[in-house]
C-alpha cells in the first residue's frame, strides 16, 4: 500500500508498506519516466562542524551543479543532518529544480505538521520523501537502492559515499547488490576511508575488502577538490559515446 500526503515545506510524502510496488511509489511521487539518478550516502549525526565544512564544496560546487546540468534526480536518506542536510541546502542555495528524494525509516523521523515519531527531522529542502517501514537506521537502505534502480531504469545511476558510519556500509552493500557503481571520497573520514583503502589494495578490514572485490567501487581524493568528484560522477552519468 502507498499513502501520499504533503509536508516538510510542501514536499510530496509517500508512506509505503513491505508489499509496496516501486513503480506504484514512483507514480505516487509524480515520476512518469526514467531519469539519471545520483545516490548520495554517508555521514549524518556523526559528522561535526569541521567535517561538514571540509566536504561542503563537494555539494555546492559539484553534486548539485551536476544534478542540474545532467537532469538527474538525487536520492539520499532525507534527514536534516550530515550529507543529506548539505545536499538540501546546496539545492536551495543554487535555486535548482532537480528532484531531491529522501528515503527514511518512518518510525525514526518527524516533520513540522506531521506525527512526531522520532528525534530526527526531515530535511526541509527535499522535494519528495519515501517513508519506509522499520525500527532502526539502515532499514531504509534496501529501499533507497531499489528506488534508484527503478527510477533510473535504462538511464545511468551512481552512488557517492562521503564519510559515513554503520548505515553507510549497508548503503554501499545494497548499491553493489543493484550493480550500481560507487564513488568513495577518500579523506572524508570513517567508512569512506576504510573502503578507499580496500579499493587501493591497502590494508583494510574484511567488510571493506569484500565490497571492493565487486569491482564496482572507485576512490577519489577529497584533496583534489570538487573537480575530481565531478569528473568521476560525470563519466558514469554522462558517458561519452
Amino acid at each position: 500500500m502507498v499513502m501520499s500526503s504533503r509536508g516538510a515545506q510542501n514536499a510530496q510524502i509517500v508512506r509505503v508498506e513491505h508489499s509496496a510496488n516501486l513503480s506504484e511509489v514512483l507514480h505516487a511521487l509524480g515520476f512518469q519516466q526514467s531519469q539519471p539518478c545520483l545516490v548520495v550516502v554517508g555521514g549524518a549525526g556523526g559528522m561535526d562542524e569541521s567535517d561538514l565544512a571540509r566536504v561542503r564544496p563537494l555539494f555546492t560546487e559539484s553534486l548539485a551543479l551536476l544534478a542540474k546540468r545532467l537532469g538527474a534526480a538525487v536520492i539520499d536518506g532525507g534527514t536534516n543532518s550530515g550529507v543529506m542536510q548539505l545536499m538540501g541546502r546546496a539545492r536551495e542555495a543554487g535555486g535548482y529544480r532537480f528532484p531531491l528524494i529522501g528515503v527514511a525509516t518512518e518510525g525514526l523521523v518527524s516533520w513540522p505538521g506531521g506525527p512526531q515519531a522520532g528525534d530526527e527531522m526531515l530535511e526541509p529542502h527535499h522535494t519528495h520523501f519515501v517513508l519506509v517501514p522499520g525500527s532502526r537506521w539502515g532499514d531504509e537502505s534496501p529501499w533507497l537502492a531499489r528506488l534508484a534502480t527503478a527510477l533510473s531504469a535504462s538511464q545511468p545511476s551512481v552512488t557517492v559515499l562521503i564519510n559515513g558510519g554503520e548505515t553507510a556500509w549497508d548503503d554501499v552493500l545494497h548499491s553493489v547488490g543493484e550493480n550500481r557503481r560507487v564513488i568513495v571520497v577518500a579523506g572524508s573520514g570513517r567508512t569512506s576511508d576504510s573502503l578507499a583503502s580496500a579499493v587501493r589494495g591497502e590494508r583494510a578490514g574484511k567488510r571493506a575488502r569484500n565490497l571492493a572485490a565487486s569491482g564496482l567501487l572507485t576512490a577519489v581524493d577529497l584533496a583534489n577538490g570538487p573537480g575530481g568528484l565531478s569528473d568521476a560522477v560525470e563519466r558514469i552519468l554522462s558517458p561519452k559515446e
